[in-house]
């Protein structure tokens, strides 16, 4: 199904969103670079090339080439480097696929959508900017809400995943890759329908 062919660019991009840096891993912001994590072990590669102000690597889905993006801008820069990549490539946005954490989705589910607002995500909201719209599909990982309503949202996305839910958004994560190949080699109507309805 992975099999590599040499030549030609890329039409599609998949975009994992996180921020860059040990001090980041594995929290709930970084949802993102977990599924960047499952896609290598997936596609048997290592999304290490610096371009485009953004780690990349470039593999084969269904037959179609396709760029594997994690930015390096922190999070609400994203959209400069996924711009950058798409003008470059001239890959549509309906062809560019994000990964990002969601607060509002309960710990551990997946939700595939073909367009949306940035829903207060700002990683998702610079990428709007730079694309021009919101007509890109997109792969959101949730990450549990706040434990209470005085908790501070920025303390709450920059914590880390622990012990069972650590486990938890690993597993989401390998269904999150796994959601984007069925997008790219099937299409919107399968990948939702197949990944949307919880583990």
């Amino acid at each position: 199904m992975f099999f590599f062919k040499s030549g030609g660019a890329p039409g599609w991009m998949i975009v994992f969103l996180g921020n860059p840096g040990r001090d980041y891993e594995n929290t709930r912001h970084n949802a993102g670079f977990l599924a960047a994590d499952e896609m290598e072990k997936l596609l048997k590669l290592s999304i290490n090339k610096a371009k485009f102000r953004a780690l990349t690597a470039v593999g084969e889905i269904g037959g179609e080439r396709v760029l594997l993006v994690k930015p390096q801008t922190f999070m609400n820069l994203s959209g400069e480097a996924v711009g950058e990549a798409a003008r470059f490539y001239k890959i549509p946005p309906e062809r560019v696929i994000v990964i990002s954490d969601e607060t509002s989705l309960a710990l551990g589910r997946v939700r595939v959508r073909t367009r949306g607002s940035a829903g207060g995500h700002n990683g998702l909201k610079n990428i709007i900017e730079h694309l021009g719209t919101e007509d890109f599909p997109r792969i959101r990982l949730g990450v549990g809400g706040k434990p209470h309503q005085d908790y501070d949202m920025r303390d709450w996305v920059l914590s880390r995943f622990t012990g069972q839910d650590l486990e938890t958004m690993q597993d989401a994560a390998r269904r999150a890759a796994q959601a984007a190949v069925c997008y790219i080699e099937h299409g919107p109507d399968k990948a939702m329908t197949q990944f949307n309805q919880g583990k």
